[in-house]
């Protein structure tokens, strides 16, 4: 059986402020990630439409990663690796999905709303009951769960930080239950690897990941508030472009000298 999470994040904004603190942050985490041939790579940002959702942005992404893969995992990894983000974002409505060529079973779906509330909707996702039934729910404290010692900084700590701009935090215990404005991420997570013997494991260790992801994230989406806080759409898309550029000319420069010149080849 497929390993099934719904993570539900909560963060001391709107859900109209997270559409620009969103997009800033995954810019700027995503160049600060990109180093020694690891991190991410835009392969493609365009808009697109759907019959039921609208407008949207579609973005296609490299995600290189193989000395953070656990050692059980490199074994049989080639030495570059990446696995392949497509994702369609119709704000407040996402989806994103996660494949690899050189694992064709691995196969990882997550389904994103946002919603101005506590996390307190039961399925704003629309899941069929069946689905409903095996899903773990899962709810992220951005301010008393930690990353890892390596991602953590005290800076960007919502225990401790005070936004200068919108007076907001530090966060305090039961800050979910107290706090305005309050908003919830809401993400569904397929993770699946049917693959004997090692199925279970690799599942686990993939939402362990995803989790750690969205830890980190949500709290420096907060963290970097006065960053971002009053940029229109058109600003943090023009800084995502920006970052986007130095994101993939960094990562190109650490990969070996072959596979960076396809990769040049790829964006000319």
């Amino acid at each position: 059986m497929v390993l099934i999470k719904e993570y539900r994040i909560c963060m001391p904004l709107t859900v109209e402020e997270y559409k620009i603190g969103q997009l800033y942050m995954i810019a700027r985490h995503s160049l600060e990630q990109s180093d020694d041939g690891e991190g991410v790579e835009v392969i493609e940002n365009k808009e697109c439409f759907d019959p039921e959702h609208g407008k949207g942005q579609y973005t296609e992404k490299r995600i290189h990663l193989s000395s953070r893969l656990p050692y059980w995992l490199q074994a049989v990894c080639p030495k570059v690796f990446y696995v392949i983000e497509k994702g369609w974002n119709y704000y407040p409505y996402t989806v994103t999905e996660y494949t690899c060529s050189f694992i064709p079973k691995l196969h990882i779906r997550i389904l994103t709303r946002f919603e101005d509330n506590a996390g307190t909707s039961e399925n704003c996702l629309n899941l069929p009951e069946e689905t409903l039934a095996n899903r773990i729910v899962d709810h992220v404290d951005i301010a008393f769960e930690e990353p890892s010692e390596k991602h953590y900084k005290k800076e960007e700590d919502p225990k401790f930080f005070k936004s200068r701009i919108t007076g907001r935090g530090p966060l305090v215990e039961g800050w979910r239950q107290t706090d305005e404005p309050m908003m919830c991420s809401y993400k569904l997570v397929e993770a699946s690897f049917e693959v004997w013997g090692l199925q279970t494991r690799v599942e686990d260790f993939i939402q362990k990941c995803i989790r750690d992801v969205l830890l980190l994230g949500h709290r420096q989406a907060f963290a970097w508030i006065d960053e971002w806080h009053g940029m229109s759409i058109d600003d943090v898309r023009m800084y995502e472009k920006d970052k986007q550029t130095e994101a993939n000319d960094k990562l190109r420069q650490s990969l070996p000298p072959a596979l960076a010149t396809d990769k040049a080849q790829e964006t000319t």
